[in-house]
């Protein structure tokens, strides 16, 4: 029909805020990104003005370098006024990052859903010279590689603490179904899951933005994984649910801010692209397994790109999630290999 837009993802910019910088996406709202030094080399990270300061949405990697772009963002974009504010949407490094620098620095209070909150705080004191025996355990029952199982048991794993700020004792508490104001503007909570427990997003009730972290990304799925803190979890279930429960509020003209990549339009679209590429890849899974493997031998199946020793960590974890709602979905069964790993077969009869 004439004049009715067909469904797809917009993009309203094609270039991101240069370092230092930001754009502005709609009425006191800027757009900003820091650097992270990995192949997903960005976070986007976002200011809303409250008049008397600034609530920003994220905060980076605790380092040098990160410090510095926020100094510049602060004397820059942010004209000086202060940081009085700090939401974190979810718990992963590159969003808490300076979350406490910003408290005990800047005075900021730190807004966070509780999971949010009791994981980061958690991890911020976990340190570890070597992989403990459970995490090492784990690896071996996704069936990692015995040679680099026996290699990564003798390297020192990534430290939460060496890329977050310490965080101080208190936090303000967000849940789902809450409004916030920020910006000139009320939010409605909702929560989303799977790929962080509790992971808050933001949904204007004055305009079209949604702030939507991790949870909902323009052009890559957010990784969906299992860790070894919880080995049995169902972490595709709860961002299913989730992505489910997201698409009575979806609209076309929305501008969703996202955590990576490119703001964006035309979420209900992307809600079901993002639906139907898990389904798509929990068939291929079913398919494969019609002969026993373990979870490491899935990335072919599921990724259908080659996984690099970069990539390795994520593919296997999100690997685990996947055949751990196959079988708590009881569509596949599992038995211990010789190795310890567990391998995963299609149960008879069952169609999917």
């Amino acid at each position: 029909m004439d004049g009715v837009p067909t469904p797809g993802i917009r993009y309203p910019w094609q270039k991101p805020p240069e370092r230092g910088q930001a754009i502005d996406v709609a009425e006191g709202v800027l757009w900003m990104r820091l650097s992270l030094p990995m192949k997903l080399d960005h976070v986007n990270v976002y200011a809303l003005d409250d008049g008397d300061g600034w609530t920003i949405i994220d905060s980076g990697f605790d380092s040098k370098l990160t410090r510095g772009i926020w100094g510049d963002l602060m004397a820059g974009p942010l004209a000086g006024k202060p940081v009085h504010r700090v939401i974190i949407t979810h718990h992963h490094p590159d969003h808490v990052g300076l979350a406490g620098w910003f408290q005990s620095a800047h005075g900021a209070e730190l807004v966070s859903t509780r999971t949010s909150w009791l994981f980061a705080r958690m991890l911020s004191l976990d340190d570890q010279q070597r992989p403990p025996p459970e995490t090492l355990e784990f690896w071996r029952s996704a069936g990692m590689d015995a040679d680099l199982l026996a290699q990564r048991a003798q390297e020192k794993p990534f430290n939460y603490a060496d890329i977050v700020a310490p965080m101080p004792l208190g936090f303000t508490r967000v849940k789902q179904g809450d409004t916030i104001r920020m910006g000139g503007r009320n939010w409605e909570v909702h929560i989303g899951n799977g790929h962080a427990p509790e992971h808050a997003t933001f949904w204007s009730q004055d305009d079209n933005l949604v702030i939507s972290g991790d949870q909902i990304l323009c052009s890559i799925s957010p990784n969906i994984g299992v860790y070894a803190t919880e080995p049995e979890a169902d972490p595709l279930a709860g961002w299913l649910e989730a992505c489910e429960r997201f698409r009575p509020l979806a609209r076309e003209d929305q501008l969703v801010l996202g955590g990576h990549k490119m703001p964006f339009t035309g979420l209900p679209f992307r809600l079901q692209q993002l639906i139907e590429n898990h389904h798509g890849a929990l068939r291929r899974l079913q398919e494969f397994l019609e002969t026993p493997h373990p979870a490491a031998a899935c990335f072919p199946t599921l990724f259908k790109r080659p996984i690099g020793a970069g990539e390795y960590g994520l593919a296997l974890v999100e690997a685990v999630a996947h055949v751990n709602h196959l079988y708590h979905a009881g569509l596949v069964g599992r038995s211990r290999g010789d190795d310890g790993a567990w391998m995963y077969q299609i149960r008879a009869g069952s169609d999917g």
